[in-house]
């Protein structure tokens, strides 16, 4: 039975790793788990699975349930005692959202657990010092993004395998093909109705953006230490090739399936043998038209600042994601409109000073500033809007 340490258990990816426990009970079991803040869900997740950790990093939310918790069940609250839940099981599932998650997979890398990363940030803002911590641990990491999963599939669960060529897919958005324009209509709640996938608010607008790809292109760049020109991206509208993988030979393997988070979920927990994941196979007769569409950099300008952000190294993509993590809670508050997401971080990234990723310390103050940074542009931008 593999043990869990579940770390953002109340999220989109946290609740699909509930899921998957359920249905295999005899299989995972969930030995510790955090959350931030929603302590209602958060209490019937830890009554329904007694781990033997359980954590709020809210204090006052963790206050309002302390008395609630089921005997045998230890519980805490506040950032340090959510740190010490990675110490639990064997495999630490990171599925926290933004450059919080960051901390915790450094953590679960100290405590030497295999690690299923379900966390972007984690791998944007310290690829190199992740992996570099990594490799001297000896542990297992595998991608839970579905196109990184899928890239993972077609090496046969490797990151180390030969290939030429990592072609990731892209939905689109629900704004592709879109002129500026027509996105100065752009609202929140537009944004978040995406065509294919049901994720959190956050990678919901960083999709619209595509924001989200290019941060896949960084990860992917760690995660099979390889170099940003053998790393394509297209549009696949449908979302049902995940990535695909081109060898010397010229042969391309892709994964396939329907859009769900559940197959790369389970699949890192359970590699390299597979289970029934409750999905749906692909009917390929009705399946219709399977498109490929152009990826544009100049055509979405998040998408080209995360390229850029990449071509710089050292601690810019920590920068750019600082940022974004501000512009895109600016949009939603309403505060600034869809195409002034872009104008935040490219200010931000301006601003920042390079300094070479040595440790820690070094991305907490890169993340730090990058905030203040979008936040003053944000106020600049709420002011002229009046």
């Amino acid at each position: 039975m593999k043990k869990i340490s579940l770390i953002g258990s109340t999220g989109s990816i946290g609740r699909q790793v509930c899921s998957v426990v359920r249905r295999h009970k005899e299989k995972f079991a969930i030995e510790s788990m955090v959350a931030n803040a929603s302590s209602e869900a958060f209490l019937r997740q830890v009554k329904e699975f007694m781990p033997k950790y359980a954590v709020l990093v809210d204090e006052a939310e963790g206050k309002k349930i302390a008395d609630q918790i089921p005997q045998g069940v230890r519980f805490a609250y506040g950032k340090q005692s959510a740190l010490d839940a990675v110490r639990y099981g064997d495999t630490a599932f990171i599925s926290a959202t933004g450059f919080a998650g960051l901390e915790y997979s450094l953590r679960a890398v100290e405590e030497k657990k295999d690690i299923a990363l379900a966390n972007k940030e984690t791998l944007v803002c310290g690829g190199e010092l992740v992996m570099q911590k990594i490799k001297g641990a000896g542990i297992n990491l595998m991608p839970v993004d579905s196109e990184h999963s899928a890239l993972w599939q077609a090496l046969s669960f490797r990151t180390d395998a030969p290939f030429s060529k990592l072609i990731i897919t892209a939905s689109g958005g629900p704004f592709y093909g879109w002129d500026k324009e027509r996105l100065r209509s752009v609202t929140p709640a537009s944004a978040l109705k995406h065509p294919t996938w049901q994720m959190g608010a956050k990678i919901t607008i960083d999709s619209a953006t595509l924001l989200n790809k290019g941060f896949e292109v960084i990860e992917a760049k760690w995660l099979y230490d390889t170099t940003l020109d053998k790393i394509d991206t297209v549009v696949q509208p449908e979302s049902i090739i995940h990535s695909m993988v081109q060898f010397a030979d010229g042969g391309i393997l892709a994964q396939m399936s329907y859009p769900t988070m559940e197959l790369p979920i389970q699949l890192a927990l359970t590699y390299p043998q597979r289970f029934d994941c409750g999905l749906k196979p692909l009917d390929f007769v009705s399946l219709g038209a399977i498109r490929f569409l152009p990826l544009e950099r100049k055509a979405f300008p998040c998408f080209d600042l995360a390229l850029t952000s990449a071509e710089q190294g050292d601690n810019y993509p920590c920068a750019l994601n600082g940022a974004g993590e501000v512009a895109v809670r600016a949009f939603l508050e309403e505060k600034i409109p869809f195409l002034s997401i872009a104008e935040v971080i490219e200010d931000a990234l301006a601003k920042t000073e390079r300094m070479q990723v040595e440790n820690y310390a070094v991305l907490q103050e890169t993340d730090a500033r990058a905030r203040v940074y979008a936040k003053e542009a944000v106020e600049r931008i709420t002011k002229a809007g009046k």
